[in-house]
C-alpha cells in the first residue's frame, strides 16, 4: 500500500476505509492463529479433539478468506464485502469452538 496507493492519499473515503478495515482483519487473524499456536492443548481423545480440530480449521479458512478480501473486496467498486463476511463468521465460529471444547473440559475435569 505504502509504493502502489502512497498511503491511500486522495482515495474515497469508502475505500479507504474498505483497505485498512481488510488489513486490521488481516492481522486479527494472524493473531488468532498465534494466540491459538501458544495456548491451546491438543484435547487427548473424543469429541472434543474433534471440535478443537474443526475450531482450528475455521480459523484457517477464514484467514484465507481475508487476505483474499484484501486484494478482491476492495477492487469491486462497491463497498460490499462476500469474502469479509464468510471470514469474520468462520473466525467467530472458529474461536467459539475452541471455547467450547475448552469449557466443557474444564467443567469435568478433563
Amino acid at each position: 500500500m505504502h509504493f502502489h496507493f502512497h498511503h491511500l492519499v486522495g482515495m474515497r473515503d469508502g475505500l479507504r476505509l474498505l483497505y485498512r478495515t481488510r488489513h486490521i482483519f488481516i492481522l486479527f487473524s494472524g493473531l488468532l492463529n498465534f494466540m491459538l499456536a501458544a495456548y491451546v492443548i491438543a484435547r487427548p481423545r473424543g469429541w472434543r479433539r474433534i471440535l478443537q480440530w474443526f475450531g482450528s480449521t475455521l480459523v484457517i479458512i477464514a484467514s484465507v478468506l481475508l487476505v483474499t478480501a484484501f486484494v478482491y473486496d476492495t477492487t469491486r467498486g462497491d463497498l460490499l464485502a462476500p469474502f469479509s463476511h464468510w471470514g469474520v463468521i468462520l473466525i467467530a465460529l472458529g474461536t467459539l469452538s475452541h471455547l467450547i471444547s475448552g469449557a466443557s473440559a474444564r467443567s469435568t475435569g478433563d
